[in-house]
């Protein structure tokens, strides 16, 4: 895009009825705008909340480009199907699609504060739970993830899904109870805010769960801020 005045940054977020899980994505787009104040930062979401994706680039200044950045952990159908085709049907004005917030070392470095924050101990098995798709590409992006902790953290990471792949998070969970005896079973939240599925991890038996990436009253991961502000950056 060539043009003085910088393209707005869309921040795109699945959407929660949870108004902790509302709030902790508000604070994520209120330090991004911080972070960025030469830039227009606007939110919208792919489901639950508004204003949907055609709503939020509406709203911009007339002719204003835009990037969207999916404020969503692995490119899924969102981001293939739903944003994809509202980038297609958008005629008011140029807008590119950033690639998907992970995988990415420095959300690594979230999950592993997270599990330190949960008291990790040496011998604890872990799990890492995330939402699951039935993407392909999502799914092994996901196992990206789970590889790329067990490395950072120097011990085995089992993947659990909480919807549409498997092994499901509670099956996973008790198969490393058998296979580790004695040991906790520690559930790594690989999710980007409180919500539906937060609830599904605290429910799913391990010992210990993590808080996800995001939380309310707490502000924004720096980590996680930057990831933000460089897949836009990475679109133009």
């Amino acid at each position: 895009m060539s043009t003085q005045t910088p393209p707005a940054l869309v921040g795109i977020a699945h959407g929660t009825s949870s108004a902790h899980g509302q709030a902790a994505v508000a604070g994520l787009m209120r330090a991004v705008a911080a972070a960025r104040p030469d830039l227009t930062v606007v939110s919208g979401f792919v489901d639950v909340q508004q204003p949907d994706t055609p709503a939020t680039l509406a709203a911009l200044p007339v002719g204003l480009p835009a990037v969207i950045v999916p404020l969503l952990l692995s490119a899924g159908y969102h981001v293939h199907v739903d944003l994809t085709e509202a980038v297609r049907a958008e005629t008011g004005r140029s807008v590119l699609l950033a690639g998907a917030l992970g995988p990415d070392d420095r959300i690594i470095a979230v999950l592993r504060q997270r599990l330190a924050e949960a008291g990790l101990r040496p011998d604890d098995a872990v799990v890492l739970a995330v939402a699951g798709s039935s993407d392909a590409r999502a799914v092994a992006a996901c196992r990206v993830v789970a590889e790329r902790l067990a490395d950072a953290a120097g011990r085995e990471v089992t993947l659990g899904f909480l919807s549409a792949a498997t092994p499901r998070l509670a099956c996973a969970v008790t198969r490393v109870r058998i296979n580790r005896p004695g040991r906790r079973v520690v559930a790594s939240s690989y999710l980007l805010a409180p919500g539906y599925f937060q609830g599904l991890v605290e429910k799913a038996g391990a010992d210990v769960v993590t808080r996800p990436l995001l939380v309310p009253d707490e502000p924004a991961p720096a980590p996680l801020v930057e990831v933000v502000i460089d897949r836009y950056s990475a679109a133009r």
